[in-house]
C-alpha cells in the first residue's frame, strides 16, 4: 500500500507539472513571446544586405513643405527622372492609386509615363469582397496580364481573396507590372514579422511588392512552390515560409538595424529608414535642373551619381500625419512602410532570412532548460543552484541573440517560464519529499527512542551538542520477576514474542501518564516522569502508571497461561529527586538520557521488591508527593546498596485516581 501510495505521488506530481508547465508555456507565448522576439531583433539584427543599391525616394514631410504638397503631376516628374536621366534596374511604386482619370490632362500624362517603363511595378491590394459581373471581366484581364507563372505547387490553400481594389482600366491597361502592396493583415494591429510574400486570388498567385521587384530584376516571371519554400528557378534563390493560409504566403522579415547619426552639436538621433533614403523633392530639383539644361550643384551631383543601372528604387511615402503609411516593427513603432518594402527585396537580394527554429528545435531547447534545472535543483543547494540557473540564462540569452544575427529566431520567453515553473515546482516537490523523508525517518527513530525525545531532538537539530541540564524528575525502574529462568526454559524466538507484547502493553501506558521511557535493558523498562515533556505532577503520574501497569500485567498473565505461556510477576521501583538530563556521550554518538543518585536508587529500589516479595515500592521522597493518594506499608530502615545510612521505603497498595 505505501509503494502504491509513493507511485501515485510521483504520478499526481508530474501531471501536475506538466499541466503547471504547459499553462505558463501557452501565456508566455500569447503574452511575452513577440515582445522577446522584438528585442532580440531590434537589438541583435546586423547591417548586413543595407548598401546604396537599394534606395528609398521618400514623398516625406519636407517634400510636402518644398513643393507645397504632392500630386499626380510631381509623381510624373519624378517618374520621368528615373526614365530619362537615369535607369535604375527596377521602380517600386510603394502606393495605391485607385482613381485616375484618363482624359484629365495631368493624369494622361501620368500614365503615358507608366506606360514607357517595363521595369516599373505599381501597387494593388487583394480584396475578399466578391467581384461583380463587370469586375469579374476586369479581374480575368488583370490575371490574364499580371499573375505569376507558376511551374509546380503542391500546395492546397482555400484563399479567401475574390478580387482586387479598385484598379482603373486605362491604369491596369498602361502599367507593365503589378504587385501587392498588401504588408499585413488589416485587423492584425501588432507588431510586423512577417510579410505576405504570395496572395491568391481565385486561385491565381499575385507576387509582393518586393517579391515582384526581384522577379522583373531578373527579367523571370516563374516560381515554384512546396510545404517549406517558394523558389525562384532561374536563380536558384529558396525563399522560406511560414505557412499558406487565407490567399497568403507569409514569410519573416530579417530587418536590419537603423543607423545612428551624429548631429554638430553631438545630438544622436536615430534614422526611421534602414536603407538609404532621399527626399523626392530633391529628385525633382534635380530632374528640373536636367531638363531645363542647367548645371548641378555639388550636392546635387552626389545625389545624381547614386542612381545606375544596378539600383533598384523605392518610391513610398512617410510624413508627420497620422494618415502616412507606417507600420509597428521591432525597431519601431512608427516604421515606414516603404523601408520595409525595401527590407523584404534586401533580404530577397542578399538571399538572406529570418528562419524558425522547428518544433523538434524549440522541444529539444525545452528539454535541455529542464533538465539542467532540475539537476542543479537536486544536486546543489538553493543558492548554488540558482546561480547556475542564472548562468545558464544568461548563456541562453546570449545563444538566442547569436542566432538571430545568424539569421534564425529561437523562442525565449517560453522556455524560461517553463524554467520558473520548473524551480517553482521542483523546490516544492522537494521539500515536500524531503518532509516525507523525514516524517518517515522520525517514524523509524520514534521506534528506538521516545517520541518526545526525538521532538526534542528535532526541534533543535542545529543546535545539538554535549550537554543539558538539572531537574527534578521522578524515574520508573520495572523488571521481569525470575526473567531468567524462564528464558532457560523457552527458545529466544518465545522470548522475544513475550517480551513485544509485554512492551507494547506498557508503552502506552507509560506515555499516557506523561512518561517517557528512556530505554529498554533486557527485560527491565527505565522510564522518567516530569523531562521532557513538563509535568508538575510527575511524581503522582509516575505511581499512577505504575499501578496501571501492574493490573495489566495481572490480565497478560491471565491470557499467556490461557495461551500455554509461563507465568510472570513484575517488580516496579520509583524515586524522585534531582538529575541531570540532556544529551551525554561524544559529538559523533550522543544518547539523550539522566545521570545521577536518583536514577540509581530508582533501581535499587525496584530490586528490594524481590526482597520483601512486592511488587511496587516507592522511595521516601516520592511519597511525600503521594501520600493523599495512596495506600501505604512503610517498610522502615532499610539497607540501599550504596548508601550509609539506612532509609524508609514505601509499598504501594492501592491508588486513588479520582484524588
Amino acid at each position: 500500500m505505501k509503494k502504491l501510495k509513493n507511485k501515485l505521488f510521483y504520478i499526481y506530481s508530474g501531471i501536475l507539472y506538466i499541466i503547471l508547465a504547459a499553462v505558463a508555456f501557452v501565456l508566455s507565448v500569447m503574452f511575452l513571446e513577440l515582445d522577446m522576439r522584438s528585442y532580440f531583433i531590434s537589438n541583435f539584427t546586423t547591417k548586413t544586405g543595407t548598401d546604396n543599391n537599394s534606395i528609398i525616394v521618400v514623398v516625406d514631410q519636407a517634400t510636402l513643405n518644398k513643393l507645397g504638397g504632392w500630386n499626380r503631376a510631381l509623381a510624373t516628374e519624378l517618374l520621368d527622372y528615373f526614365y530619362s536621366y537615369k535607369h535604375p534596374k527596377v521602380i517600386g511604386l510603394d502606393s495605391l492609386i485607385t482613381s485616375i482619370n484618363p482624359s484629365h490632362k495631368t493624369d494622361k500624362k501620368f500614365l503615358e509615363q507608366v506606360s514607357k517603363m517595363d521595369n516599373l511595378i505599381v501597387g494593388f491590394t487583394p480584396s475578399k469582397k466578391a467581384p461583380s459581373a463587370e469586375e469579374f471581366v476586369k479581374l480575368k484581364k488583370f490575371e490574364n496580364k499580371f499573375k505569376l507563372n507558376v511551374l509546380e505547387n503542391n500546395q492546397n490553400n482555400h484563399n479567401t481573396f475574390k478580387s482586387i481594389s479598385k484598379v482603373e482600366n486605362s491604369y491596369m491597361e498602361n502599367a507593365k507590372n503589378f504587385a501587392s502592396v498588401k504588408v499585413k493583415d488589416e485587423n492584425n494591429s501588432g507588431t510586423l514579422f512577417s510579410t505576405s510574400s504570395l496572395i491568391q486570388i481565385d486561385k491565381q498567385y499575385y507576387a509582393s511588392l518586393p517579391l515582384k521587384m526581384y522577379l522583373t530584376a531578373n527579367n523571370t516571371n516563374d516560381i515554384t512552390i512546396d510545404e517549406n519554400y517558394i523558389t525562384i528557378p532561374k536563380t536558384k534563390l529558396k525563399i522560406p515560409h511560414n505557412h499558406i493560409t487565407n490567399g497568403e504566403v507569409q514569410t519573416n522579415i530579417k530587418y536590419y538595424s537603423q543607423p545612428i547619426f551624429t548631429l554638430t552639436d553631438g545630438t544622436k538621433i536615430q534614422s526611421d529608414y534602414t536603407h538609404f533614403a532621399i527626399s523626392a523633392y530633391q529628385i525633382i530639383d534635380i530632374y528640373r535642373k536636367l531638363k531645363s539644361g542647367q548645371k548641378l550643384n555639388g550636392q546635387e551631383e552626389k545625389v545624381n551619381e547614386i542612381f545606375d543601372s544596378n539600383t533598384s528604387v523605392f518610391i513610398g511615402e512617410f510624413t508627420d500625419g497620422p494618415t502616412t503609411d507606417f507600420l509597428k516593427s521591432p525597431l519601431s513603432s512608427r516604421h515606414p512602410g516603404v523601408d520595409i518594402q525595401a527590407t523584404s527585396y534586401s533580404n530577397l537580394e542578399n538571399n538572406e532570412f529570418l528562419y524558425n527554429i522547428g518544433i523538434i528545435g524549440k522541444l529539444i531547447t525545452i528539454l535541455i532548460i529542464i533538465g539542467l534545472t532540475f539537476y542543479y535543483i537536486f544536486k546543489f543547494n538553493l543558492i548554488k543552484s540558482l546561480l547556475f540557473t542564472i548562468i545558464t540564462d544568461v548563456i541562453f540569452f546570449g545563444i538566442t541573440g547569436l542566432l538571430v544575427q545568424f539569421g534564425y529566431i529561437l523562442d525565449f520567453a517560453g522556455p524560461i517560464a517553463i524554467q520558473l515553473v520548473t524551480l517553482i515546482f521542483g523546490y516544492s516537490f522537494k521539500f515536500i519529499s524531503e518532509s516525507r523523508n523525514k516524517e518517515k525517518i522520525k517514524q523509524a527513530m520514534g521506534k528506538y527512542l521516545s517520541k518526545d525525545i526525538m521532538q526534542n531532538v528535532v526541534s533543535n537539530i542545529d543546535d545539538l551538542k554535549l550537554g543539558g541540564k538539572r531537574a527534578v524528575v521522578t524515574v520508573l525502574f520495572s523488571d521481569i520477576r525470575g526473567f531468567t529462568s524462564l528464558s532457560e526454559k523457552m527458545t529466544a524466538e518465545e522470548v522475544s514474542i513475550i517480551l513485544n507484547e509485554y512492551f507494547a502493553e506498557m508503552e502506552p501506558i507509560i506515555s499516557k501518564y506523561n512518561g517517557v521511557i528512556n530505554k529498554f535493558i533486557g527485560d527491565a523498562v527505565m522510564a522518567i516522569f516530569g523531562e521532557p515533556i513538563q509535568d508538575i505532577n510527575h511524581p503522582q503520574n509516575a505511581v499512577k502508571c505504575a499501578y496501571e501497569m501492574l493490573k495489566k500485567v495481572e490480565y497478560l498473565r491471565e491470557k499467556w497461561l490461557f495461551e500455554g505461556k509461563p507465568k510472570i510477576e513484575i517488580g516496579v521501583g520509583i524515586n524522585t529527586g534531582e538529575v541531570f538530563i540532556g544529551n551525554i556521550g561524544t559529538e559523533n554518538r550522543m544518547e539523550y538520557t539522566v545521570i545521577g543518585d536518583t536514577v540509581n536508587l530508582a533501581s535499587r529500589i525496584e530490586s528490594y521488591n524481590k526482597v520483601y516479595k512486592t511488587n511496587l515500592l516507592v522511595s521516601e521522597s516520592t511519597y511525600s508527593y503521594i501520600a493523599d493518594i495512596a495506600d501505604v506499608i512503610k517498610i522502615s530502615e532499610v539497607q540501599i546498596r550504596g548508601k550509609a545510612k539506612k532509609m524508609n521505603i514505601y509499598e504501594v497498595l492501592r491508588i486513588d485516581k479520582n484524588r
